[in-house]
């Protein structure tokens, strides 16, 4: 029966007293809790609904149980039973009805796109009222089966600032949002149009607030202001109405589910996380992995536990695509890709088991159940992420090494722990590493070792980010993975990108204790995006200088001699790239392991917004002090390198 799965051994959800999922955290970790009031650690597969209408369309093959069973009942059979092999408990996003799979699911509404909230005009007058109506019929099939966890209004509303902002200052005067738009503005202002002007550029011969009212024209943010405090409220007032409305529309017609929010697209708005939280029971995420070895950066799951004020976490969308597959899928884009079916496994299991570290998270949920078809699916995207490909053969390596994982997934849970906090003050070693910087990867990184303490965020603000250092002979190696959102018309310039308004690296090192004359010697990474958007994901120049942000900004970059930095992290707004300076740049020759130095480093988000630094100083005076900086020491040079996986058939 489905109630001896993995995490709800004890539940016989047939027989369950109640249709009532909850949450609960016991020991500082969290768990959802099934009707019968067991633990339960979600482990669930997205898009179990069968496949396509049709095995052959256009000339490409898809998945479509019609190929592989004499009726749809005998493929959700096979399909759970494998799924129990593999140690899945749940179906994700996209699959058929809880009742029918006999699985566990969180089912999602589109409730807000359905209803035209997004992007037509969310404060019309009886936007809750045809919520409200329709959430009654989508929630009508699953109402009462104690298979159904709860729902997700939507998937991936995104939240994205900038583009919320311009879309709205282009509606017209009739618009009940535009209305909303201008009377946040000019609040924030207190009703000073120069304000305003002086953040932001008004459309050509608009000079009032009336006159905005009325545009319809784009309104732009000017570089080197405060727009951007506006423009995060701005985004804070539209999510707030969106979770208030969404949850009583849900609470109202099923009222013992749970709600999980949008599945926020591995990015989230720190606004618009403050403004969900008191809506959700948990946080529904999207996620890219950060690295092909199933590396997880941790700011990204601390900061939602901060924003939410330490609200469980459900990891609906996960993935891994490898190059070598049966199916033929060219994985087009910028979404977790490796090499081998071999390197697949491995960063599916480690990562599996990695989110199950974490306290806050109640379950991952792998995307997807079957392989794109070959050459895309309709709306072009095309990856190898089945456990199976369009044939139904599963992928072996895979889905043993997620099997053991899932298996363990719950005992790791039930010890998950925060990391341990520094001791304020103490030295920190960096390890000795061959990091290669034009591989675009960082699984050659030891991570773990390398992590620098997280960097203190400003007053307000969460982590936004985080940094790693190594050293080798041929200088020391940076690297970082953050997330900020930039949108491309929100900004109005001309010319060259402003380099203020440029999300950025600073690093100072001191490496005069090593005995040598180096002295004090700064560098600034900052991140260029293109000037037009030709990808949803549009790629960035890191640009290397030497010397303090202020000098670059003022006066122009001073590149590093022989140093070099690639980014990589082509999902903007994720953030990800590495660099290498040469010991050269920092005056003094290759050292000896143990030496030792000093050092602060510094992120900024675009436009200046917020920061964050090692000493949880502002950038500007941490990095102007070197007798501030953290005592550093070299690692004892042993070169930490991953071996290379080992390359076979596919599967």
């Amino acid at each position: 029966m489905a109630g001896s799965w993995v995490g709800a051994h004890a539940c016989d959800f047939d027989a369950a007293p109640s249709s009532r999922w909850s949450l609960a955290a016991e020991g500082g970790v969290w768990w959802l809790k099934t009707p019968c009031g067991d633990r339960f650690y979600s482990l669930g597969v997205n898009i179990l609904d069968g496949g396509y209408p049709d095995r052959d369309k256009d000339g490409k093959v898809y998945y479509s149980w019609k190929a592989f069973a004499p009726d749809r009942a005998l493929w959700i059979a096979a399909a759970r039973r494998r799924l129990r092999a593999w140690g899945f408990n749940s179906a994700g996003g996209w699959s058929l009805a809880p009742q029918q799979l006999k699985l566990p699911e969180v089912i999602d509404l589109e409730l807000g796109r359905r209803s035209k909230f997004h992007w037509f005009d969310p404060f019309a007058p009886d936007m809750q009222t045809r919520m409200t109506a329709l959430a009654r019929k989508l929630v009508a099939p699953y109402r009462g089966s104690p298979y159904r966890i709860g729902y997700f209004s939507d998937n991936e509303v995104g939240w994205w600032a900038g583009a919320l902002f311009v879309y709205y200052s282009k509606q017209p005067a009739r618009s009940y949002t535009k209305q909303r738009w201008v009377a946040l503005l000019r609040k924030h202002y207190h009703g000073d149009w120069a304000a305003f002007a002086t953040d932001f550029l008004p459309p050509k011969g608009v000079a009032s607030w009336p006159a905005l009212l009325t545009s319809t024209a784009m309104t732009r943010m000017r570089p080197g202001g405060h727009g951007i405090v506006a423009v995060r409220e701005w985004t804070g007032i539209v999510a707030q109405h969106y979770y208030a409305l969404s949850a009583r529309a849900i609470h109202a017609a099923d009222p013992g589910a749970l709600y999980f929010g949008d599945r926020l697209p591995i990015y989230y708005d720190a606004a618009a996380v403050r403004a969900m939280a008191p809506y959700v029971d948990a946080i529904a995420a999207n996620y890219n992995v950060d690295s092909g070895d199933g590396w997880i950066a941790r700011y990204f799951f601390d900061g939602l536990e901060a924003l939410s004020g330490g609200k469980p976490i459900l990891v609906t969308e996960w993935f891994f695509a490898a190059r070598e597959n049966r199916t033929g899928n060219k994985n087009n884009g910028h979404l977790m890709t490796v090499e081998t079916q071999a390197e697949r496994a491995g960063g599916a299991a480690a990562a599996t088991e990695n989110f199950a570290r974490i306290p806050e998270v109640v379950g991952s949920h792998w995307f997807q159940y079957y392989d794109h078809p070959k050459g895309g699916r309709p709306d072009g995207e095309d990856y190898d992420f089945g456990l199976v490909d369009i044939n139904d053969r599963p992928y072996r390596r895979l889905t043993a090494a997620l099997g053991a994982a899932n298996r363990e997934a719950p005992a790791i849970h039930t010890a998950a722990a925060s990391p341990p906090e520094p001791a304020p003050g103490a030295a920190i070693t960096l390890p000795h590493a061959a990091i290669a910087v034009d591989d675009r990867s960082l699984s050659d990184w030891p991570k773990p070792a390398s992590l620098l303490p997280p960097l203190v965020p400003s007053p307000g603000a969460v982590g936004f980010g985080e940094v790693y250092l190594s050293w080798s002979d041929k200088g020391l190696g940076v690297a970082t993975i953050g997330q900020d959102y930039f949108d491309i018309d929100l900004l109005a310039y001309d010319g060259a990108f402003p380099l203020g308004d440029a999300y950025r690296l600073e690093l100072g090192v001191d490496a005069g204790a090593m005995g040598q004359q180096g002295g004090p010697r700064r560098v600034t990474l900052f991140f260029i995006p293109p000037r037009t958007k030709v990808k949803d994901h549009p790629p960035m120049r890191a640009l290397l200088c030497e010397g303090a942000a202020a000098q670059a900004i003022q006066s122009g970059c001073t590149p590093v001699p022989d140093g070099k930095a690639v980014y990589f992290g082509a999902d903007q707004p994720r953030i990800t790239a590495e660099m290498l300076i040469p010991w050269s740049a920092l005056g003094i020759a290759p050292p000896a392991p143990g030496a030792a130095l000093k050092a602060e480093v510094a992120l900024t988000s675009w436009d200046g917004e917020r920061w964050m630094s090692l000493s949880g100083r502002a950038p500007e005076a941490a990095l102007a002090d070197p007798s501030g900086w953290r005592a550093m020491q070299l690692g004892d040079g042993l070169t930490l390198t991953l071996p290379s996986p080992r390359l076979g058939a596919p599967g």
